[in-house]
């Protein structure tokens, strides 16, 4: 049976868990806001807000055990730069939430959705991923998936903009819209940062 000599931080791993729960139940919340009528959205928008403090907790504790360890599982900048690319990927979401309620948006575009649906998913296996890392095993899967996804939401986000560009919407309604959409496609981006953190992590530990 192998063992260490080193003994090794356990709760590092339980901390990035926590952190990818708290951007799954962030996904679900913006999967809500699209189901609501524009009256009910501000309550969305104040879970998210809850989420996105819970998420940004969980960061910050990272930080203080990394600070306050003598031994980490991984390097250092490794630790924050995972949980900072995490913790962007649940700001990102909650700016956009933030924004269709603040602009006052009443229809959304129906290719929000498809934006959404791809963000969820990449909260799922992000959300997966990261219990692996105490392993870095079974961990290929994940980035190659969520690099798909990214470039899924890519395909979704040049459809929107074409589509609002084109359908001779006023020019102030425009600007908002794409702020919203702009958020989203950067949150795919956040996720695939970090599905690429997490496999310079795993080609340095291997």
């Amino acid at each position: 049976m192998g063992f260490r000599l080193t003994p090794q931080e356990t709760s590092f791993y339980d901390l990035f868990a926590q952190q990818a729960s708290h951007i799954v139940d962030g996904a679900k919340e913006l999967t809500a806001l699209l189901g609501v009528a524009p009256t009910e959205r501000e309550a969305v928008a104040q879970r998210m807000r809850d989420l996105e403090h819970a998420a940004d907790e969980a960061t910050h504790e990272i930080m203080r055990k990394v600070n306050s360890s003598f031994i980490t599982p991984f390097d250092r900048e490794d630790i924050y730069g995972l949980a900072a690319n995490l913790d962007d990927c649940m700001d990102l979401m909650e700016a956009a939430v933030d924004l269709i309620v603040l602009y006052r948006i009443g229809e959304l575009p129906s290719g929000i959705a498809a934006q959404v649906e791809v963000l969820a998913r990449m909260s799922e296996l992000t959300a997966e991923a990261m219990p692996r890392l105490r392993s870095m095993s079974d961990l290929q899967e994940y980035w190659i998936e969520i690099n798909r996804l990214e470039n899924q939401a890519d395909q979704v986000y040049r459809r929107l903009l074409a589509e609002l560009f084109n359908n001779g919407a006023d020019a102030i309604t425009v600007l908002k819209l794409k702020e919203v959409i702009d958020e989203l496609e950067a949150a795919a981006d956040a996720f695939e940062k970090v599905a690429h953190a997490v496999e310079s992590i795993a080609v340095k530990e291997s």
